[in-house]
């Protein structure tokens, strides 16, 4: 075997152990009620809602860079959906919660597969091209991005490599739609 294929093997054996152990940590977690309802609050935000909504006020009253802005959240969401459709299904990767039950948290899942975190693609395209043309909304943006994303942890829907990759994903997505339309 070539070394970089068993130093890929290695590396992936070992993010898959840390994710198995937080992973079991969290489902046996019995979250305080306020963090519970926040998470459940965030991941039902990530559904799509949220996003459609934002993009709704920016078309409104976005002013000069409405239709940049719009281009480049559209543009990087899209590829983002098309982009973790494809991985999902290519790694086959298991939910945590089809592997362990949750002790609190009881949503379906949307699909079989955990890797990358879609949602936090979404959130994090969205987010960041958005900020990109309005940075006073920048705080407020991340804020929901990473409650998006650490929401999917907490409720068993993904595990911790599944988010980081989504967000990376999605910011890089941001970072060339908002090069591509800024």
């Amino acid at each position: 075997m070539p070394m970089l294929a068993h130093l890929t093997i290695v590396a992936i054996g070992w993010v898959d152990a840390r994710d198995q152990r937080l992973m079991r940590r969290v489902n046996h977690w019995r979250a305080p009620k306020w963090l519970r309802l926040w998470m459940m609050a965030a991941t039902r935000g990530g559904d799509g809602w949220l996003w459609y909504a934002m993009l709704g006020v920016v078309m409104l009253f976005g002013g000069e860079h409405r239709e940049a802005a719009l281009a480049s959240a559209v543009t990087a969401t899209g590829v983002g959906i098309a982009l973790f459709m494809k991985l999902k299904r290519m790694i086959g990767r298991k939910r945590p919660c089809a592997l362990e039950p949750h002790c609190w948290a009881k949503l379906l899942p949307p699909d079989q597969f955990s890797f990358p975190s879609g949602h936090t693609i979404t959130a994090f395209a969205v987010a960041i091209s958005l900020s990109t043309f309005y940075p006073e909304m920048e705080p407020g943006l991340l804020f929901c991005a990473v409650s998006i994303a650490a929401s999917r942890i907490v409720l068993g829907m993904h595990y911790l490599s599944d988010v980081v990759a989504g967000g990376i994903l999605g910011t890089a997505l941001a970072l060339a739609a908002t090069s591509i339309f800024g």
